[in-house]
């Protein structure tokens, strides 16, 4: 089947001898930690994406400093009410 590799009756000789070794009674609870941990490491993966992704916001706009948020207050604060009360 594959060339130099492991053949059906190979992995099913290593299932029996996995049966063997760890027991029926624990496989289950094996299995289930390692679906726990691959849960786990895939929302950590997802996680780790995320963070280095740019944020919609940023994307073009380069960083905001200070001296740019005062400015902008400034200016705000600096322009006429129009709002009729």
């Amino acid at each position: 089947m594959l060339r130099n590799g492991l053949e059906p009756w190979h992995l099913l000789i290593v299932a029996l001898v996995v049966i063997v070794l760890f027991g029926s009674k624990k496989l289950p609870d094996t299995a289930r930690a390692l679906g726990k941990s691959m849960r786990i490491l895939k929302s950590e993966a997802k996680a780790m994406k995320d963070e280095n992704a740019p944020s919609p916001a940023a994307s073009g706009s380069g960083p905001v400093t200070p001296s740019a948020i005062r400015t902008s207050a400034e200016a705000a604060a600096a322009e006429p009410s129009t709002g009729t009360r």
